[in-house]
């Protein structure tokens, strides 16, 4: 477990210091607040020169790798997730989550669509009203918790839309 901890003593490899006119080189005053500076600085400094590392999962501090799991919107396992909340919010990711979670490919209606046409007042695709509807269709409805599908259903769903999950015993 690496986390990140303030460092006493720890050194910038940029000292303010070190950039001054030559005119404050020689001035303690000036030369002991730009050191003062400097340790509140070099924490910032080594993050900045690693940042490519923080946004790795198997190299990023854990206190880190728990900050990008919220960002992405990661359950559990970060690793793949930055790909996985590509299609967040999208049948095609919802289908997705739901077969890691619970091993069941389901089967996802919804209203919404999008067509072009070159004529005027072609009709929408899709229902007026929009809903999503999950269907897993499993050997017997114990062995999927539907409150359980419901719930990461209702984290991944669009916000804006309604849905319903049904868990169908197949014979």
């Amino acid at each position: 477990m690496t986390e990140r901890r303030i460092v006493p003593g720890l050194r910038t490899s940029h000292p303010l210091g070190a950039r001054l006119p030559g005119v404050y080189a020689d001035d303690d005053l000036v030369q002991r607040l730009t050191d003062a500076l400097d340790e509140v600085l070099a924490p910032v400094l080594g993050v900045l020169d690693s940042l490519p590392a923080y946004f790795d999962p198997r190299l990023a501090p854990d206190d880190f790798v728990a900050l990008l799991a919220a960002w992405v919107g990661a359950e559990g396992e970060v690793h793949g997730a930055v790909p996985a909340h590509a299609t967040r919010g999208t049948a095609k990711g919802l289908a997705e989550q739901i077969r890691q979670v619970f091993g069941v490919t389901p089967e996802i209606e919804e209203s919404g669509g999008t067509v072009w046409s070159a004529t005027a007042l072609t009709p929408l695709p899709g229902a007026p009203q929009p809903h999503l509807t999950v269907r897993l269709r499993v050997p017997g409805t114990e062995s999927v918790d539907e409150a359980a599908v419901s719930a990461l259903v209702a984290r991944n769903r669009p916000v804006h839309l309604p849905f319903t999950v049904q868990v169908v015993a197949e014979p």
